[in-house]
């Protein structure tokens, strides 16, 4: 596949590889150039496409118990270091 660059420095991607990229309007694009002089194109993902990566296991925490492990683990840091 062949795109044309505009006056601009712009250009139109293919809709094959719109597709295959899961790219439409809007969507940001990186571009990687290798040491071999080839370029590679690849989506920008927003952060919600994290969503569901990682199986939730349990029940929800909640913020009392998370107020609660961040001043448990503030105190431990401020302690001296034990001496052996």
């Amino acid at each position: 596949m062949e795109a044309a660059i505009t006056s601009k420095g712009q250009m139109t991607i293919p809709k094959a590889i719109r597709e295959h990229l899961h790219v439409k309007a809007g969507d940001r694009v990186k571009f990687f150039v290798h040491p071999n002089g080839t370029v590679v194109l690849l989506p920008v993902l927003p952060i919600t496409a994290l969503r569901g990566i990682v199986p939730h296991r349990g029940r929800p925490v909640t913020l009392e118990e998370m107020d609660d492990a961040i001043a448990t683990g503030a105190i431990e840091r401020a302690r001296p270091p034990k001496r052996r």
